[in-house]
Order: structure tokens, then C-alpha cells, then sequence
């Protein structure tokens, strides 16, 4: 049995997310039917993580198993010719028998663009946030830098999520200007809670828009508790950026 590592980029906008489920398109479904069509086997693909209807990716990952002989190399070639242009496989290669995307991963690294200005974008709507109020840079950034250390994020995570835990701990948290008034959030974590980057960034827009201070984004963090302000960003600006091992 062949244990094969996919990285995957796609476009979520016309999915309802990454795991397979009964009410409409999936990635991994997609994935999964078109292994099918080249292995002639009922393939599992277990990926690093799922995102949200809506939410993209720059380079998801994700394991098979396989008696096939196809070469990863073909399996590549192979998908890339029948998959929707929406996905792409950007790699893939033979892996250890024990790797598992989201049990051996390390850390993650998320990228959330928004569009700070007064117009939309024809070309970016479904990959930015428009906000047409300008917002401050420097406030969103000193208030994200707060966030890195390890901290209980039950303020920013989706509420009656059954987990045992709600600690994580983040490796880098930014804001830049990238130019042509996108702004972008840039968050690396050795996990992350559902909805957590989206209710991150959304709080961070209402510091950026002076209705936070960076201070008081830190006592959102601290108490543990959501407020009024501890909004969600919409799901086209998120992007899973990379998988680390």
C-alpha cells in the first residue's frame, strides 16, 4: 500500500467547503472521484485541515492510500486533466507509510486580503474583503502582534465548538500594506480553532476602523469571552497559505 502526499491549490468560491458532506460540492469529494477515476479504487483523501464554504486555498495538503501503480507524477498530470480549473495539484510525491496531512503537520499559515478602499474589485470579488472605511495599518498591526504567544482563543472561536481544547499557540501574526490598497493578514499557528482567523481579522478590522483600541483587542484576547465587536470576517478574503512539517 502507497501513502501519496498532494499539495492543492484551489478556488472555494463554488464549494461548500473542504469536507465532503450531503448539501452540495465539496473539494475533497471532487478530489476523491476524480482518484477514483484513475486508481479504479474507493480513495479517502485525508487533508491538513478543513476550510469553510467559500474560503481558498495556496497550497492545502493532503494523503492517499493506494494499491495503484500510477506514479505520483502521473497522478499529478493525471488530475490536473480532469479536475475542475477551480483545483490544481501543485504536487505530488510518494510519502512515508506513517505521514498523515493533518496528524504530522507542525503548523499552519493562513493569509486573509482585504480591499481598503471606497470601490469594489470585479476581478477580486470573491478573494478580498472590500472595506470602504479607511483603516489604520498601524493600530491592526500592534493589536495582531498581541496574538502571538500561547494564548486560550475562546474569544475567536465559533461558538458550541466541541473541543478539548482551546489553546493554541501562534508563531507569527502581521498586517502589511502589499500595495494597490490590499491589506494583508498573514497568521501562523501550531492549530487553529473553527472560524478562528475570520473572527480574528473582523475584530481587527474594528480596531482598524478606531472603534478598538489595541489595547482593548488584548483584553478581548485575555478574557476569553466574545463582545459586540468580536465580529467575522467574510470567507472570500481566507486563504490556507502553507502546511508545515
Amino acid at each position: 500500500m502507497r501513502n501519496i502526499k498532494l499539495v492543492i491549490e484551489y478556488d472555494g468560491s463554488e464549494y461548500v467547503g473542504w469536507q465532503r458532506q450531503p448539501q452540495g460540492p465539496t473539494i475533497q469529494e471532487t478530489i476523491e472521484n476524480s482518484l477514483g477515476e484513475i486508481t479504479g479504487e474507493k480513495v479517502t483523501l485525508y487533508g491538513s485541515g478543513r476550510t469553510d464554504s467559500g474560503v481558498h486555498a495556496l497550497g492545502q495538503v493532503a494523503n492517499f492510500n493506494t494499491e495503484s501503480r500510477v506514479s505520483a507524477e502521473e497522478f499529478q498530470k493525471g488530475l490536473n486533466s480532469i479536475l475542475p480549473k477551480d483545483i490544481v495539484i501543485l504536487e505530488s510525491r510518494d510519502a512515508l507509510p506513517k505521514f498523515h496531512a493533518q496528524f504530522s503537520s507542525q503548523s499552519k499559515v493562513y493569509l486573509y486580503r482585504v480591499l481598503n478602499r471606497s470601490y469594489g474589485s470585479a476581478l477580486l470579488r470573491n478573494r478580498v474583503w472590500q472595506v470602504p472605511y479607511r483603516l489604520s495599518l498601524d493600530a491592526m498591526s500592534e493589536a495582531a502582534c498581541g496574538l502571538v504567544g500561547e494564548h486560550d482563543f475562546s474569544a475567536f472561536a465559533q461558538a458550541g465548538a466541541e473541543v478539548k481544547s482551546k489553546v493554541r499557540t501562534v508563531i507569527l501574526a502581521e498586517f502589511k500594506n502589499s500595495g494597490d490598497d490590499i491589506l494583508e493578514f498573514t497568521i501562523e499557528a501550531d492549530g487553529f480553532l473553527k472560524r478562528m482567523v475570520r473572527l480574528i481579522v473582523g475584530t481587527l478590522v474594528q480596531v482598524g476602523k478606531k472603534k478598538l483600541g489595541p489595547g482593548e483587542f488584548s483584553d478581548i484576547l485575555n478574557s476569553a469571552n466574545k463582545n459586540k465587536f468580536v465580529l467575522a470576517a467574510p470567507p472570500h478574503g481566507l486563504y490556507l497559505k502553507e502546511v508545515k512539517y
